[in-house]
């Protein structure tokens, strides 16, 4: 039996994100290794304190002591442990107690060392995810930035191995796109305060330099921002059309409707999004960040950070030049197909969990 945990948010967690996304493709990925064992959510228990309180970073260890203490049972027979992000605002409190005590193989996929946070509101979570990353005989990195931090206090038993951040499906959409009317934009982001307003902000700025005439904006997405982010773009007037949350089908009928996904991508990991564009078959827009750039095919997609005219500009430039926007979608087509796809996630989680096991 593999067990599988999310310390920051469970894959059935009833807000959707990017994490709980990966989180559920993880489950799946893991669901189709090699030696045939069976897959099990360990444990539902948030290790979240997004507001680094002492009082409740006490709370959630005394609940993941007694989690570890029913995870030992003999009758769940583990054979090997995998959790899916572990940092300081969420350690995996669980997984390396469970590990030592059982000898079997500890895996993280998306894990960091961030000794800045080993003062203040998050020393003692920090030092536990610390703790529980250095103990993980393999630790799955999705960035090259994610590599260089881990790799700087890499234990000697340990292996990093790269997983390419994935969607869960094995095959993409190859029929050309559909015609759109006008050109059709599309953003994909929560309305959350911080880097999510961040972006926004930036775009409704982006939108103000536009010189493509017939432009309409789509934004799915939903959260505590909503108001502070329809303020935004007041001035556009109908021209920007807020979707809400939308279910997964929903989605993806947005991206065939569009012409084009913009997104800036302040502070994104990675960015699940441009995935589902790409996939979609839209040309995707964004700033020139680390990790974002890895999940993005083509450089004509990436402006750099800092100059919202920038991006009109891009946008501009993609919507006038149809042979650009072809090669955008086939580049981008290609791109999803031969790294980020289901296939590729599971043989590389299998690859790691048979070797452990042997």
């Amino acid at each position: 039996m593999i067990a599988f945990y999310a310390p920051m948010k469970p894959p059935d967690h009833p807000v959707p994100s990017g994490d709980r996304q990966l989180a559920q493709g993880i489950l799946t990925a893991l669901s189709m290794n090699s030696p045939g064992l069976p897959v099990k959510v360990a444990s539902q228990l948030r290790c979240y304190d997004g507001k680094g309180d002492t009082a409740t970073q006490q709370q959630i260890k005394a609940k993941a002591k007694a989690e570890v203490d029913r995870l030992l049972s003999p009758a769940h027979k583990w054979q090997a442990w995998f959790t899916y992000h572990n940092y300081y605002k969420a350690p995996d409190l669980i997984g390396r107690a469970v590990c030592q005590q059982l000898d079997i193989p500890y895996f993280i996929i998306e894990a960091s060392i961030a000794k800045s946070r080993s003062t203040g509101a998050w020393a003692d979570f920090c030092n536990c995810a610390d703790l529980a990353t250095e103990s993980a005989d393999c630790v799955f990195y999705l960035t090259e930035k994610d590599r260089a931090a881990l790799a700087q206090h890499q234990p000697e038993h340990q292996k990093l191995v790269h997983l390419a951040p994935f969607l869960v499906q094995t095959t993409i959409n190859e029929k050309p796109p559909a015609p759109v009317t006008g050109n059709q934009l599309l953003a994909v982001g929560m309305h959350r305060y911080g880097d999510k307003f961040a972006s926004y902000k930036i775009l409704a700025e982006a939108l103000t330099y536009l010189k493509t005439q017939d432009w309409q904006l789509s934004i799915v997405g939903d959260g505590p921002a909503r108001d502070d982010i329809a303020l935004l773009f007041r001035e556009f007037g109908e021209r920007v059309i807020f979707l809400g949350q939308l279910d997964r089908t929903a989605i993806n009928d947005a991206y065939q409707r569009s012409s084009l996904f913009v997104w800036p991508g302040v502070n994104e990991a990675f960015g699940m999004v441009y995935l589902e564009a790409q996939a979609s078959g839209l040309p995707v827009v964004a700033q020139d960040r680390s990790g974002v750039r890895e999940v993005i095919a083509s450089s004509h997609s990436l402006v750099p950070e800092g100059d919202a005219s920038l991006l009109a500009q891009r946008i501009d430039l993609i919507l006038a030049d149809s042979s650009l926007y072809k090669s955008m979608v086939s580049d981008g087509r290609h791109f999803i197909r031969q790294r980020h796809l289901l296939d590729a996630a599971a043989n590389t989680l299998s690859a790691q969990l048979q070797l452990a096991l042997q």
